[in-house]
């Protein structure tokens, strides 16, 4: 079974960059066939996917947030990271860090196991 905990600051300012981290545990983040998303939930959205790196080092994102998203991986110690530049308070959300599985059927994520969340708020 494998485990997510997002970690990283709660607080960033206007036009900063926010920096988190999903450390995983119970597999690796180079398993084949698995993506490890970003997605955050507002109150005014909802769920929003962000973006993924795969188990192979490619990174697609979401066209909403394409200009300001930045998703690497330490494969030395099963990290991978989400960095949002020029945040907004409209950025303000929880985040998580999710795995998904490609689904042979729909061509798209199944997503398995989230991490809990943690909360970001972007004020001044």
């Amino acid at each position: 079974q494998v485990q997510l905990q997002e970690s990283g600051p709660g607080l960033a300012k206007p036009s900063q960059t926010l920096s988190l981290t999903c450390t995983v545990s119970g597999g690796s983040i180079t398993t084949n066939g698995y993506y490890w998303s970003w997605i955050r939930q507002t109150p005014g959205k909802g769920l929003e996917w962000i973006g993924y790196i795969s188990y192979s080092d490619s990174t697609y994102y979401s066209p909403s947030h394409r200009s300001r998203v930045f998703i690497s991986r330490d494969t030395s110690r099963n990290q991978f990271t989400l960095q949002l530049s020029s945040v907004t308070p409209e950025d303000t959300a929880v985040y998580y860090c999710v795995l998904g599985e490609l689904n042979s059927a729909s061509s798209w994520c199944d997503f398995r196991d989230w991490g809990q969340g943690t909360q970001v708020t972007v004020s001044s």
